[in-house]
């Protein structure tokens, strides 16, 4: 994402806002279960945006919701320029939001580090 532009952010959270309404209302498809939409990422040209989701339930990825949410993508497109009305209607991809597992990674290293030594007591 181009963190210099403003308008790029914007459409993002707009994006998100919207995907998550889509998804619990409208999109039928039960590969899509327990989809939460955690960020996108939207292009400076504002062509592309990647959509980041988690899968609660799950650890790591499932294939079966990827392929849900890329069979559903044309179908939130369309409805996402219904609604946001604007010029052109970034293409989305998915993709499977994996900051939270590396933060627990990164807390677990700093921890192991950061442990204090018990003095031995003779």
């Amino acid at each position: 994402m181009a963190k210099d532009n403003p308008r790029a952010r914007r459409l993002g959270a707009e994006i998100q806002r919207e995907l998550v309404g889509l998804l619990r209302r409208e999109v039928k498809d039960e590969r899509i279960g327990n989809v939460t939409i955690t960020g996108v990422d939207v292009t400076g040209d504002l062509r592309t945006a990647r959509v980041h989701y988690l899968v609660f339930g799950k650890q790591g990825s499932d294939p079966q919701v990827q392929r849900g949410l890329e069979s559903a993508a044309g179908f939130l497109r369309n409805a996402l320029s219904k609604a946001l009305m604007i010029r052109y209607t970034p293409t989305l991809s998915f993709a499977l939001d994996t900051s939270i597992e590396h933060g627990v990674r990164l807390t677990q290293l700093i921890d192991s580090v950061a442990k204090p030594e018990t003095p031995d007591q003779a």
